[in-house]
């Protein structure tokens, strides 16, 4: 390991020594300072985004300042660590929450900000420290949230950058410093990172991929169906874990809703990142176009009808596509990472229920009914961790955010992430 990197593992560690013991309450202001920074300058970091990945400008703006509205959630939120007094018999009965250490995350180009702070923030004001080892193409991203950081007067070495690449992410999670490790990535990377860190008995969080289903009912509300639709699958030039990417219709209301669906869908065509009008633009590099556009042609090659080409106008850019996909396309078992969408048809809602669940994944499935008892139908037996009732996926601060199956495991926002990176601590004697 180049020294420069010990050294940075060093500091983290010594930060942690004092930073765990500053109050809770104390966390909590700085964290207010930087959600302020990153809201007053939303634009220039945007601006980074989209230089390094191509995210439409609008949507690199938005994503800074759903970042500083994260950040204002835990800097208001309830001290849930606070050590919990049981009823026994003992005088000394209590639970401790106790902060683990230097906590490594390792993070994706797709949501360079969002991803990052979405797991240092809850992690931080526990009272661990951090290290991120960034996406390649993102350490510009990664190295202004460590100034933001500073700037708000955080001390030096609660979160730091480290310019690594993958192959030497290995020997950073294996050093003694290291207590836990955050993974936001494909199955193959966490299984690998997983892997490693309990060969070591570290703490492991893993969101990885999804293939959510966007499922379509007879009795919802088709046109506000498919405008969401077309967003759900397309916003971030489809390069979003949660996005919708099989879209499973009830075959009664095919004929009316198809149609509409590939009316919107149709309203994004790539266009310069830059301006902020666009709503899609290129992929975040020609090597995942590449990748792509061999899934596309694997699934015609078993069977998928196109319905809209997936077209490659550029070295990283599509029209996106649209293809009718049958139950046992091997296709089905991958994710799509990109602007190429799945339709399906079911005949019933237990053959909608059926399809939505035979993935590997399970992350946040959305359903469109307006009736109650369909609703319940579907939260009760669809297997992701999160089901959304007429609305798009989105992660909300106030919510757990998390998969099942191959999607991973472990919590992201609400309170509950305050709690992933701690050891239980029980009290008892008289």
């Amino acid at each position: 390991m180049e020294q420069s990197i010990e050294n940075k593992l060093i500091k983290a560690d010594k930060a942690f020594s004092e930073w765990k013991k500053l109050p809770f309450a104390k966390r909590q202001e700085l964290i207010a300072k930087a959600s302020e920074i990153l809201k007053s300058r939303s634009e220039e970091f945007g601006t980074i985004i989209t230089s390094e990945m191509n995210k439409p400008i609008s949507q690199a703006i938005a994503e800074v300042e759903k970042c500083a509205l994260m950040m204002n959630y835990y800097a208001d939120a309830e001290n849930i660590l606070q050590p919990e007094k049981i009823q026994s018999e003992f005088s000394y009965s209590e639970i401790h929450y106790i902060p683990k250490g230097v906590i490594l995350g390792v993070m994706p180009w797709n949501f360079p900000f969002w991803q990052v702070l979405r797991f240092a923030i809850p992690a931080i004001l526990a009272g661990n420290t951090v290290v991120l080892k960034h996406a390649s193409i993102c350490f510009g991203s990664g190295n202004a949230i460590e100034k933001v950081f500073l700037e708000a007067g955080f001390p030096e070495g609660i979160f730091q950058n480290l310019e690594i690449g993958h192959k030497e992410v290995k020997g950073v999670l294996e050093h003694t410093i290291i207590s836990g490790v955050s993974l936001t990535g494909s199955e193959k990377a966490g299984a690998e990172v997983a892997s490693i860190a309990g060969q070591h008995i570290k703490k492991s969080l893993l969101e990885l991929g999804g293939s959510d289903a966007f499922i379509v009912l007879d009795d919802a509300d088709l046109d506000e169906a498919a405008k969401v639709g077309a967003l759900a699958r397309l916003q971030n030039c489809g390069q979003t874990c949660v996005a919708a990417k099989r879209f499973i219709i009830d075959e009664k209301i095919e004929d009316a809703f198809l149609p509409k669906f590939i009316e919107e869908y149709k309203k994004y065509v790539p266009a310069d990142p830059m301006d902020k009008e666009t709503k899609i633009a290129g992929m975040a590099r020609p090597d995942l176009a590449d990748d792509l556009e061999k899934q596309f042609l694997k699934a015609l090659e078993n069977g998928a009808e196109i319905i809209l080409p997936l077209e490659r106008v550029s070295e990283n850019e599509f029209k996106p596509g649209l293809i009718r996909v049958k139950e046992g396309n091997p296709i089905l078992q991958e994710e799509l990472f990109g602007p190429l969408g799945m339709v399906m048809t079911a005949k019933n809602d237990e053959e909608a229920l059926q399809l939505a669940n035979d993935v590997p994944f399970g992350l946040s499935n959305s359903v469109w009914t307006k009736d109650k008892n369909r609703q319940l139908f579907f939260i009760e037996n669809l297997e992701s961790g999160t089901v959304n009732i007429n609305r798009m996926t989105s992660s909300d601060p106030r919510f757990p955010f998390g998969g099942t199956k191959s999607s991973g495991y472990g919590t992201e926002l609400s309170l509950l992430a305050l709690k992933e990176f701690v050891n239980v601590k029980t009290i008892l004697g008289q």
